[in-house]
């Protein structure tokens, strides 16, 4: 599909794909071959750089540009490191550490809390990638300008009207519409988490009938290409994919989260804070239950991401998807276990068959 057989026209034409289709940064669980079959295939690959540090994100866009010349993108988490209170951090230490015993493991303060993002942002500015996408939180005009003296075309998150307006004025290109079907964190930064919890197509509409310069991208529950075109119907001139290339064998989750995935549909799937701190959408395993009476007790996101991760480690690395953070969408049901470029090309056909009314 060309970039002129769809309404999605200028979107495409400017970051030179042949599809509508941009696949989800997924931290933590994508990987530079990932976004590199994305991104040979026609749509946009990206690079979930949010818990890369500077080295380890120049690493990955290497190793993306030496699989294709094809554009492609990398997210950052826009957040402030913290400094919790200590009484906070040890009532969430003594919370986990039955759960860590199961590994023969106590829980411990971490070396860092998170990146630093200044840092991250340097790094990626130097990168030069085709797209700079950005989540948690909002940049300044002059770092949308810097960003855009390298070269980047900038894509804000927004879960509200409020918020797309907000990366509007601060002179993003485009805004990645996050309905609440959506997998993984919500990137919620004005009001509050319930207020946010939006459908993708009320809120796919509303952007695109509100914001008057700058382009929606549908995110949240699409998963084939009937999905993609009532998007681009609703107004979107391209679509936000994360669950749907989570299942492709070049993701980075490992098989008893691939299990997981293929046993869930969307009844199982929940908003929790309990795991990271910061609401997300994901399959209900025992860590999310076992942790559900202190929802609103655990540290905010990064302090308890970091204080589960050895935790999730430990319990990947034993093969088991008790404590992991089996971050999905509601569509999870409708993943289907192809290589990314072929489920590239099965969604262009559909979409291609939706917009012929077949």
């Amino acid at each position: 599909m060309t970039a002129t057989s769809t309404p999605s026209l200028l979107l495409t034409k400017r970051l030179n794909l042949e599809h509508p289709i941009i696949q989800g940064p997924m931290t933590g669980s994508d990987t530079p071959a990932l976004a590199a079959a994305v991104s040979k295939a026609g749509a946009l690959g990206m690079l979930g750089c949010g818990m890369r540090s500077p080295a380890a994100m120049e690493e990955a866009a290497n190793a993306v540009r030496q699989a294709t010349d094809r554009p492609f993108g990398m997210n950052l988490f826009v957040q402030k490191t913290p400094t919790p209170d200590p009484a906070i951090v040890k009532q969430a230490m003594d919370r986990l550490a039955p759960l860590y015993a199961e590994f023969g493991l106590t829980p411990s303060v971490p070396a860092q809390w998170c990146e630093d993002f200044d840092a991250q942002l340097e790094a990626l500015i130097a990168q030069k990638p085709a797209v700079a996408s950005f989540t948690f939180g909002i940049l300044s005009r002059p770092q949308v300008e810097r960003l855009h003296a390298a070269g980047s075309y900038v894509i804000g998150t927004a879960t509200t009207v409020a918020e797309a307006e907000a990366w509007q004025n601060v002179g993003a290109d485009a805004v990645v519409a996050s309905g609440m079907e959506a997998g993984g964190h919500r990137g919620t930064f004005l009001g509050d988490f319930q207020s946010s919890m939006i459908g993708t197509l009320p809120l796919v509409a509303e952007c695109a009938a509100r914001l008057t310069t700058i382009p929606v991208i549908a995110a949240g529950g699409i998963m084939n290409g009937r999905s993609i075109a009532a998007s681009l119907t609703l107004g979107a001139q391209a679509v936000q994919m994360g669950t749907a290339f989570l299942a492709c064998p070049e993701s980075g989750i490992g098989a008893a989260y691939r299990d997981a995935m293929a046993q869930a549909t969307a009844v199982d799937t929940r908003c929790t804070r309990t795991i990271s701190g910061r609401y997300a959408r994901g399959i209900v395993n025992p860590l999310m239950s076992r942790l559900a009476d202190f929802e609103d007790a655990v540290p905010d996101y990064p302090v308890q991401n970091a204080l589960t991760g050895a935790l999730r480690k430990a319990c990947g690395a034993a093969g088991r998807a008790d404590y992991l953070s089996l971050w999905a969408g509601q569509g999870v049901g409708a993943a289907r276990v192809l290589p990314a470029s072929e489920l590239v090309g099965v969604l262009v056909d559909e979409l291609r068959a939706a917009l012929l009314g077949r």
